[in-house]
């Protein structure tokens, strides 16, 4: 009973919410010491409390399988299935940085394509840095955008296949969702602004040294030309010498090679012509 999903809640994407999660890794939550002693008759109220007190993300880790406090409370808001303000809460939560990666962790496994852009996506501008938990049971260090990042991007987050999302230039097209503008893009244009004026008051103060600058590489390059042209005439000249004298040995090997194939002719033909006389 205490696996069971609750009875009022919607199926997600079509189906028991636990569901999201595969059966293997759901039937070793049910098995872990966490969920026994964790998550029985978790309710949604005191979900808040064990979700502060996480200190690391993760999927499962080990040879034996095991999950992570982070996975456990995962598989319990999809049992219980918490209303979609309170997750909206978890995310909006700044105080407590991984109750915020659970809510939007949860959000992105259950919510439409729009939800989990409108919630997620504010979240680009949280640098904070979280610990997450490998399969070798190794801590490593990520931000939270990193985090973010993954979840609309990629198919499997914490060991869990997330579902399909469209692709946001799609809801974007059909005016569903408003096109996507960077935090950053305001320092970005005060930043082109100031090189802009720095760029300007630098031409304004070397247009002469500039022009010297373009005369100089201007007289330059004609003498690199002229250079190049006579080196280049030289150049021609030496191969067409080369190549009338190449032709004029081959002529020479020609007649040389015309005259013994005919004197071998002829002698060829004086022996002939002597062992008929003797028959």
């Amino acid at each position: 009973m205490a696996n069971r999903t609750v009875k009022d809640a919607k199926s997600i994407h079509g189906t028991n919410p636990q569901y999201l999660v595969e059966k293997i890794i759901r039937s070793r939550i049910y098995d872990s010491k966490y969920w026994k002693e964790e998550c029985f008759a978790l309710t949604a109220e005191l979900l808040v409390d064990k979700a502060m007190e996480l200190r690391f993300i993760g999927g499962v880790f080990g040879g034996n399988i095991k999950p992570t406090p982070f996975l456990c409370l995962t598989l319990k808001m999809l049992q219980i299935q918490p209303e979609k303000d309170i997750v909206v809460e978890f995310i909006k939560n700044e105080e407590f940085k991984y109750v915020r990666a659970l809510g939007a962790f949860y959000m992105r496994l259950t919510g439409t394509s729009l939800d989990s852009y409108k919630y997620l996506e504010p979240l680009y501008n949280d640098n904070r840095k979280l610990r997450r938990q490998n399969r070798n049971a190794e801590f490593e260090l990520v931000h939270m955008d990193e985090f973010i990042d993954e979840l609309l991007r990629d198919e499997r987050v914490c060991d869990v296949i997330l579902p399909r999302i469209q692709k946001r230039h799609i809801l974007e097209e059909n005016n569903e969702i408003e096109a996507k503008i960077s935090a950053l893009e305001d320092d970005l244009d005060e930043d082109m602004e100031l090189e802009d004026d720095a760029t300007k008051y630098q031409l304004e103060d070397y247009v002469p040294e500039k022009k010297e600058k373009e005369r100089k590489r201007k007289r330059s390059k004609s003498r690199d030309r002229g250079r190049r042209s006579r080196s280049h005439s030289r150049d021609r000249h030496k191969r067409d010498k080369e190549r009338k004298d190449r032709k004029d040995r081959e002529k020479e090997r020609d007649r040389r090679d015309k005259k013994d194939k005919d004197r071998k002719d002829r002698k060829r033909d004086d022996e002939k012509y002597r062992d008929r006389d003797r028959h």
